[in-house]
């Protein structure tokens, strides 16, 4: 009798579950992922506009916040601040989601961009 060979049904079954499993945390995740490239997006645009004062960043940043329709962090959560003659512009948030049942995930973001200029 020939020695056969190959994976059976039921292995099969388990690696396209295992595998499912990956891309359905993957699918739950991308969100997050381009919404947070969106505020990295947003931020870094402050340095081409030149910065300014406080205010008309934080006006900046309402205007891409509404334009890329960014619902995880609010535009006021965003801290601007002095050091030295930079604004340093940070923001850092969660983003959370459902997997499976009462598992979920949490992703933290941090991104902070220093403008140059007075």
């Amino acid at each position: 009798m020939k020695r056969q060979r190959g994976m059976t049904f039921l292995g099969l079954l388990i690696l396209i579950a295992f595998v499912g499993l990956f891309v359905f945390a993957g699918i739950k995740l991308l969100p997050g992922y381009t919404e947070y490239m969106a505020v990295s997006k947003a931020m870094e645009g402050l340095k081409t506009e030149g910065g300014g004062s406080p205010q008309s960043m934080r006006i900046a940043l309402e205007k891409r916040f509404d334009i890329e329709d960014i619902k995880s962090l609010d535009w006021r959560d965003i801290e601007i601040s002095r050091q030295g003659q930079d604004w340093v512009v940070h923001a850092s948030y969660q983003f959370t989601t459902d997997f499976i049942g009462n598992v979920g995930f949490v992703v933290n973001f941090d991104k902070s961009v220093t403008i140059s200029g007075g």
